[in-house]
């Protein structure tokens, strides 16, 4: 855990000064807005910054991005090529999912929870999804293959109707089993192997948890275990999420980080928050539930709760 906070602090330190809109960067590159927003939509880029009302930012190091997509285009590279070089040309790389979200959205607030309240989310997030039957792409990130085998069951069902499902953690080898999610090996040294994520992009149903955990000097009981969370429901939030996990991929496996990309492109591009929203809300129930279930103090044995010694003295 060495140099943990310097490791998350390093992203936040990079974001350039974000100053330009929509139509001052459309004007700069040549681009309409329409296109540029496309492209956001659809590959996560450009990546705005967030005003605290949602309006889009831009530097001028992402108006020469932009350019520089440009060129490529016109040098025959598809689309998804011409970002995907720019990228690896310029782009300041993102050496965790909550590092790259916390870079390219910093308007989304992190909250530090212990771990039973982060399970809890967790599970609200992933059962509401298997609860609506939704297809898209998944992305779990475990840290240890013994904490993914206990949630092995689940993310099976998960898989089930997903159009892509895909699991980190420190697996011995790839595996790609014929009823469950890909199962792809995360060195023990690199940055998701300290992250706990659960990325969902599918129609009407889009969410994505991000948490890390706080260095602690001595040992804790697991329940009282703090991590410093970013989740969200919105759309865009998801997108620049799923983004950031598909960079991350490509030097650990660039098939799979391929894969990702291409049903992402493939997917829904709506970013329509209603339904995304509606997702949330509905998760909101199922988290409020599991977190009273964890919070739940069991009786000693022959001791009456608070009701039922009322009940013993009433009429």
């Amino acid at each position: 855990m060495e140099n943990l906070h310097e490791l998350y602090r390093f992203p936040i330190a990079r974001v350039a000064n974000p100053e330009l809109t929509t139509a001052q960067l459309a004007e700069r590159t040549g681009l309409s807005a329409g296109t540029l927003r496309m492209w956001e939509s659809r590959h996560g880029f450009p990546a705005p910054a967030r005003l605290p009302g949602g309006h889009r930012r831009y530097s001028e190091a992402d108006a020469e991005q932009v350019r520089d997509v440009m060129r490529l285009r016109d040098h025959g590279l598809s689309l998804a090529a011409a970002i995907d070089r720019a990228r690896s040309r310029r782009a300041p790389h993102a050496v965790s999912v909550f590092a790259g979200l916390r870079r390219r959205r910093p308007d989304v607030t992190a909250t530090v929870l212990p771990k039973p309240a982060v399970l809890a989310l967790s599970r609200a997030i992933e059962d509401e999804y298997c609860a609506q039957a939704a297809d898209g792409v998944l992305i779990g990130a475990f840290q240890r293959e013994r904490f993914y085998r206990a949630a092995e069951y689940r993310w099976r069902e998960l898989a089930r109707t997903a159009q892509l499902a895909v699991a980190l953690a420190d697996f011995s080898r790839r595996a790609d089993p014929e009823e469950g999610p890909l199962e792809v090996p995360i060195g023990p040294r690199h940055a998701l192997s300290r992250e706990w994520a659960v990325l969902i992009n599918a129609e009407g149903v889009r969410a994505c948890l991000a948490a890390w955990e706080q260095p602690c000097g001595t040992d804790v009981p697991d329940a009282q275990r703090r991590f410093e969370v970013l989740w969200s429901f919105e759309p865009s939030v998801v997108a620049d999420a799923m983004a950031v996990a598909a960079d991350l991929l490509s030097p650990v496996d660039a098939d799979v980080a391929a894969r990702v990309r291409s049903a992402l492109q493939t997917g829904s591009a709506d970013l329509d928050p209603g339904p995304a929203l509606r997702y949330g809300a509905a998760v909101a129930h199922r988290m409020v539930g599991y977190l009273g279930q964890t919070l739940a103090v069991p009786r000693s044995p022959g001791r009456p709760g608070r009701g039922e010694a009322r009940r013993h003295v009433s009429p």
